[in-house]
């Protein structure tokens, strides 16, 4: 099943949402509509408005509030992407030039410092606090996530434990805000809202492991991409391997994590040490329980095609390609 299928159930709703956005992001300045055309040219599977609007459909029906949190939520969510690119220094975003690559890092920066306040802005305008309030946490967390990894990424002492709090706050945060979004738009009870919250956390956490699995092949196989070993990230499978391997040999793979420059051997030596101490069957077997613990959440919601889009949806995200 692919995720236009998935979409099926608010195709129209979505939509509609890209005529909102698109408004949304319009401006008298004329290169940052020059910049917002070329973002909304790039935009990729649109899966953070799709969760908000099939999160609504399943508590309820879509609003206005419904369009309004779908923006909110892309909005800041692009805003941290171009940030991003600005600090990694990165000159390609989904296989195309980023816009510092583009406009330089002052313009990028600005250009993020737009979206983020026209997000701000519209859940102002609207009066919809509580969705403002659900996604600067959702921002907050994303941050602090993100600055914990690098603390600890400079030591490479990141356990189980840590690792799981970075990634709930760096990834499984702005699901559970999408998911949470949708039900608050639709006026849903407070028990409702916080099950939708924790469906999108749980979704959160298994996509973040399937990510981490494609660095060491994207089929789980193969070549390894590597991307998280060159850049010191102690992933999950990684974690675990380190865990269950002699000191001598675990001493020997954080040498070679721990180097500035590593060249291809260096990064399957390291894949290989992952693959023979069991890291990438430990980490699918925690992706496949929090797939399931999202399902779980989903079972006390009506039955109807929103609920069984997202059920498919947990399945999508363990199963991707990328």
């Amino acid at each position: 099943m692919t995720l236009k299928d998935i979409q099926q159930p608010v195709s129209a709703e979505l939509d509609e949402f890209r005529t909102y956005f698109r408004s949304a992001m319009r401006s008298d300045v004329r290169i940052l509509n020059l910049i917002v055309r070329y973002l909304l040219r790039k935009k990729g599977k649109q899966l953070r408005p799709t969760l908000v609007l099939l999160s609504a459909h399943a508590c309820g029906e879509v609003t206005g509030a419904t369009y309004q949190g779908a923006a909110l939520v892309e909005l800041l969510h692009t805003a941290t992407l171009v940030h991003d690119d600005v600090v990694d220094d990165a000159d390609r975003r989904r296989g195309v030039f980023s816009i510092n690559a583009l406009w330089k890092n002052k313009i990028a920066v600005l250009m993020g410092d737009f979206l983020l306040s026209r997000g701000l802005l519209l859940a102002l305008d609207a009066r919809e606090y509580d969705l403002l309030h659900v996604v600067s946490d959702a921002v907050r967390r994303m941050s602090e996530g993100e600055l914990l990894q690098i603390e600890k990424s400079r030591k490479l002492d990141i356990d189980e434990e840590t690792y799981f709090r970075i990634i709930s706050d760096k990834t499984a945060s702005l699901l559970s805000a999408c998911t949470r979004c949708g039900a608050v738009s639709v006026r849903a009870d407070g028990e409702t809202v916080e099950l939708m919250s924790r469906f999108g956390e749980q979704l959160g956490l298994a996509f973040q492991i399937r990510d981490d699995l494609f660095d060491f092949g994207q089929t789980d196989v193969g070549k390894p991409l590597g991307i998280d070993i060159r850049e010191k990230k102690m992933t999950l499978p990684l974690i675990h391997a380190l865990r269950e391997a002699p000191s001598r040999e675990r001493r020997r793979i954080l040498a070679l994590v721990g180097k500035s420059e590593k060249s291809n051997g260096d990064v399957a030596q390291v894949a290989a040490f992952v693959k023979q101490y069991g890291g990438l069957d430990y980490a699918r077997g925690r992706m496949i329980h929090h797939a399931d613990a999202a399902r779980g959440e989903l079972t006390a919601l009506p039955p109807g095609d929103a609920r069984t889009a997202l059920d498919n949806l947990v399945q999508f995200t363990v199963s991707r390609r990328r």
